[in-house]
Formats: structure tokens, sequence, C-alpha cells
């Protein structure tokens, strides 16, 4: 929908420069909600590079990642650049009249949805989305961190399939919480459709790489519209070195969960108010979070806002000592100078 105003996401430090031209660099961007561990590349074959992507690896990388989602026995695979890719190729190859996307969530699928002319409505609960003909829940959601209990998810999709519909789990945030919140064993059953992202959890956005977990009918399509070498080389070479060392993922929850422990105590003490969140961000609560917004801008420390809720804004993880320092400062500084003006 060329009319339709463009979705700005975090990460976008060009527009924060422009805004902000005297902030110093190298910026701290706690915009995303990615991991500020990346995953060690590697060794990376020079063939990887100089061939087209090999069959094989792909049907490789699929198996293993088979495994590592726990995807139920008629679960197909299907990998792409990124889970974006599929969010934007679903609304395609299964359109619908009346799509339901449960709550304020990423804003990509309803605007992919509306954009094949689909009536899309904010659901409020579960009951609202078996009605539809498409539902879309993000759990856990993005940017609260809601988290549907997986049995409730499983029978919202089973009265769904009863009519024919189909709810899409977009699990992006799954991977440091508990087997059990997943449903993923359940993909590929009538009714259910499973999204999982790869550079999140592993600190490797710009992999590009993502999976559909569905049934025979829809992967086939989904397929057929990728089409041959729907995932870079080096991508199916980072990806199955990744998603094959659990012991790795096991470890960097363990880091992270001290991590967001220590960003909620630094929020806290500055005033604000967490309100939500999972194990990569956090969401918080200040009447004042567009002034904030500017205070932190102003250090060169990016945080996300949000235009329809102006009270809010969510915090990634900084990187290095250095970046926990400055926002360490940075928080001091609003608490004390933000305090003082108003």
């Amino acid at each position: 929908m060329s009319g339709s105003p463009p979705i700005l996401h975090g990460g976008r430090l060009d527009l924060a420069r422009a805004r902000f031209p005297q902030a110093p660099e190298p910026w701290v961007d706690l915009s995303t909600g990615v991991s500020p561990y990346p995953y060690p590349l590697p060794p990376l074959e020079p063939e990887v590079f100089t061939r087209l992507p090999d069959v094989a690896a792909l049907a490789a990388l699929e198996r293993i990642a088979a495994r590592a989602y726990r995807a139920g026995p008629k679960a197909q695979i299907v990998a792409g650049a990124g889970t974006q890719a599929f969010i934007q190729w679903l609304p395609r190859i299964r359109p619908a009249a009346r799509v339901a996307v449960l709550g304020l969530t990423y804003a990509e699928h309803a605007a992919a949805w509306r954009a094949t002319g689909a009536s899309v409505m904010r659901a409020r609960s579960l009951d609202d989305i078996v009605a539809a003909e498409i539902g879309v829940v993000v759990n856990p959601n993005n940017p609260d961190g809601r988290l549907e209990p997986a049995a409730r998810l499983a029978e919202t999709a089973r009265r769904m399939a009863a009519k024919g519909g189909l709810l899409i789990v977009d699990e992006a945030f799954v991977d440091f919480l508990a087997p059990e919140a997943s449903l993923a064993p359940l993909a590929g059953e009538p009714g259910v459709t499973v999204l999982r992202s790869f550079g999140k959890a592993y600190g490797l956005p710009g992999v590009r790489l993502g999976f559909a977990l569905c049934g025979e009918e829809l992967a086939a399509r989904l397929r057929a519209t990728l089409g041959p070498w729907s995932v870079a080389g080096p991508a199916l070479a980072i990806g199955a070195a990744a998603l094959g060392d659990p012991a790795w993922l096991a470890e960097r929850g363990a880091d992270l969960g001290k991590d967001v422990a220590r960003l909620d105590a630094l929020l806290a003490a500055a005033g604000f108010e967490i309100i939500g969140g999972v194990t990569l961000f956090r969401l918080a609560r200040q009447a004042a979070a567009d002034r904030w917004f500017a205070h932190l801008a102003r250090r060169g420390i990016l945080t996300r806002s949000f235009g329809e809720r102006p009270d809010w804004l969510r915090f990634g993880l900084p990187a290095t000592p250095a970046a926990w320092e400055r926002l360490e400062r940075a928080l001091e500084s609003g608490r004390d100078g933000l305090a003082a003006s108003e």
C-alpha cells in the first residue's frame, strides 16, 4: 500500500543521528530486542560465498531447526530470509478477508494483511480471534511480554481449524523461556503455523534467517513462492552451527537473566515502572517518557518509543561494559536533571 506511512522499527540509527546530530559516537543502540551476545561465527568455507546455496545444506538446516525447536511430527520446516519474509508472504499465499491480531504488537503483521485487502481487527483476547479466518498472536508479545499459555493457543487453533481458519503464532522471543511455552510441538496440526526467528536469540539479525513450522500444503506454497536459494549460503552454515549448539544457548540465557535484572534495577532507580518485557528487552512506563527519550538520545543512547503509548519506552540490553556505564550515567543525570526541571 504505497499510501501507508512507513512503520518505524528499532535500530534506525540513521534517523537518530539526523535528529540528534550532536550525540556522541558510537551510539548505544537499545532500541531493538536483539541479544547482545552474538553467536561466534564458525569457520566458513569460501564455497558458501562463491557457489549458489546448496540444496542439501538447506535440507540439513531445516532438520537441525526441527530438532532445536522441538517441532511436532506433522510439521514441515521452511527456512527463509528472516521471519519478516514469512510475514510478508503468508497473506499472499493464504489470503483471508477477516484477520484478527492480538493486542498492540509488532505492527508488520497487521500491515502485511491490510496490504492484501484484508479487514484487520485488533483482538483483545483469544476468544476474539476465533471468529476470524486468520488469527495472529505474537507470543511472548512484543513489546509487553504478554504470554498466552500454549494450551489456550492450542484450543484456539482447534476452534479455528474446525471452520477452516488458521492461527499463526510468532515466537520470535520464545527461545529463552521454558520449552513448554512454545507451540512448536503442535505445528503442522490443523490450524497451527509457528514462526521462529533466528537472529534475535543468537544476536545475528544481519544473517537474515527465520523459519515457518507449518502443515504440508502451506509449506509447499511457501517453498514455491520463496523459490530456489531462499537462504544465503553463509546463513545456512551459521544457522546449522548455532541451532546445533544448545549448550551455548542455555549459557547465554543465564547471562541474559543477570543482565535483565541489572537493567530492571537501573530503570527502577531512575523512576521508571517496569510493566513488561522478556529476557531481551524491558518495557517501562514514565510520564515524561518523551523527555527521557530525548535526554538519552542526546547522550547517544537510542531507546524505542511508541507513538500510540507516549508514556512507554522499551530498553534492550547493553552489549559492553562501556555501554552499561554510559547508560547508568545517563539514567543518573536524567533522574536528577529531569526531576529538577519539573
